[in-house]
C-alpha cells in the first residue's frame, strides 16, 4: 500500500464514502460554529429591528425569539452536519416519530417536573427554604423578559426557551458527539460494541459537564454533579435508541427548577416563577447560588431518576441493555457505499 493510500485511508472510510470519526467530529465542530456565527446574526437582526420605546411584551418577545433564532443556528448546523459529513438519517440521531419515541418523551417530560418537586420538598422538610410567594415575576432574570409582564406569558417564553436549549444540548451531547465516539470507537483496536458504548457515553458526558464549567457561580462539585446527569441522559439513549426521554427530562427539568419552585439552574435565575423560594441551607447540600445541581441533594434525585429510567425502560423494551445500533447506524443511501462495518484496512469507521 502506498504512503499515498495510508494517509487517505486515516482520513477517508472509503466503504462508507465519509470522513474517519474524528474527522468527522471535527468538521462537525466547524459546522457547529458557523451554524452559531449565523444564529448570532440572525438574534442581532431581529433585535435590532425592535423599535424605540417598544412594550414590555414586544420587548420580551422580540428578546426571546432572538435567543431562540441563536439556538435554533446551532440546531441547524447539528443536522446539516450529520446529514451532509455523517450521511446519517434522523433516527441515527436518537430523532423519530414512532409512538415509541413520543412515549418516551412523555415520561422524561414527566421525571422532569417530578425530579425538582423532590429537591423541593426535600429542602421544605428539612428547612432549607421558605416559600415567600407564588407566580411572581422578579427582576435580574437571564432571559430578557421584563419583570411586569403577565405571569403566564413570562412561564410560556421562558418553557420555550428552554425547550430550544433542551433540544440543542441533546442533539448535540448524545445524539451527535456519542453516536459519533460510539461508532468511532466500535471495532478499533479489538474494543468491543458495549466498550464503546460504554466509553462514549462517559466522554460524551465529560463534555457535557465541562460544557457548563464556565456558568456564573460554578463550583467544582456542579460540574461533577452534571456529568453524572449527563450520564443519566446517555444512558437513556443507549438503552433506547432515542434521545426523547433525554430531551423531555432535560426541558422539564430546567424549566421546574428555574420557574416552578423558583431555585437556580446551572447559576442562572429566571424572571418568572410558579413559587418563589429562599434558601437558608447549606450550600454544600442545595447548591447555594448554582442551585440544586451544584448540591449533594442532587445526587439522591440522580439515583432516583436512574432507578424510574430503569423501571421505565424495562417496562416499554422488555429488557435493559445497551442497544449496539446506536453505535452502528445505517447510513443514508444516496448512491454512495454504505456497507455496515468498519474499513478492513484499518478497522474503524
Amino acid at each position: 500500500m502506498s504512503d499515498g493510500s495510508k494517509i487517505r485511508g486515516l482520513l477517508w472510510n472509503d466503504a462508507e464514502a465519509r470522513p474517519r470519526a474524528v474527522w468527522r467530529v471535527g468538521l462537525g465542530i466547524v459546522v457547529l460554529l458557523a451554524g452559531g456565527v449565523g444564529g448570532v446574526l440572525a438574534a442581532t437582526t431581529v433585535a435590532d429591528r425592535l423599535p424605540d420605546g417598544s412594550s414590555a411584551m414586544l420587548t420580551s418577545l422580540v428578546l426571546v425569539g432572538a435567543q431562540l433564532a441563536q439556538v435554533g443556528g446551532f440546531v441547524v448546523a447539528i443536522l446539516v452536519a450529520a446529514w451532509v459529513v455523517d450521511r446519517r438519517r434522523l433516527t441515527d440521531l436518537g430523532l423519530g416519530r414512532s409512538r415509541a419515541w413520543w412515549a418516551d418523551l412523555s415520561f422524561g417530560l414527566g421525571l422532569g417536573v417530578a425530579l425538582p418537586a423532590l429537591v423541593f420538598g426535600l429542602e421544605l422538610a428539612a428547612g432549607f427554604l421558605r416559600v415567600s410567594g407564588t407566580f411572581v415575576t422578579r427582576a435580574g432574570g437571564s432571559l430578557g423578559i421584563a419583570p411586569d409582564l403577565p405571569v403566564a406569558l413570562a412561564l410560556a417564553l421562558t418553557f420555550a426557551y428552554f425547550v430550544g436549549v433542551g433540544v440543542f444540548e441533546e442533539l448535540l451531547f448524545r445524539g451527535y458527539l456519542l453516536t459519533n465516539i460510539a461508532e468511532g470507537l466500535d471495532g478499533w483496536r479489538g474494543i468491543g460494541t458495549p466498550t464503546a458504548l460504554g466509553v462514549a457515553g462517559v466522554l460524551s458526558s465529560v463534555a457535557f459537564g465541562l460544557g457548563h464549567g464556565l456558568n456564573p457561580n460554578v463550583t467544582p462539585l456542579a460540574v461533577v454533579n452534571i456529568v453524572l446527569y449527563g450520564g443519566l441522559f446517555a444512558a437513556s439513549y443507549l438503552l433506547t435508541e432515542r434521545i426523547a426521554v433525554a430531551i423531555g427530562l432535560h426541558v422539564t427539568w430546567n424549566f421546574s427548577i428555574a420557574s416552578v419552585f423558583g431555585f437556580p439552574v446551572s447559576g442562572f435565575t429566571t424572571p418568572v416563577t410558579a413559587i418563589a423560594v429562599e434558601q437558608s441551607g447549606p450550600p454544600l447540600l442545595t447548591g447555594g447560588s448554582f442551585g440544586p445541581e451544584g448540591g449533594l441533594v442532587a445526587l439522591l434525585t440522580l439515583v432516583v431518576g436512574t432507578g424510574a429510567l430503569v423501571g421505565w425502560v424495562s417496562h416499554r423494551e422488555r429488557s435493559v441493555t445497551w442497544r449496539p445500533a446506536v453505535a452502528r447506524p445505517v447510513l443514508r443511501d444516496d448512491g454512495a457505499r454504505s456497507d455496515a462495518g468498519s474499513d478492513s484496512t484499518t478497522g474503524e469507521r
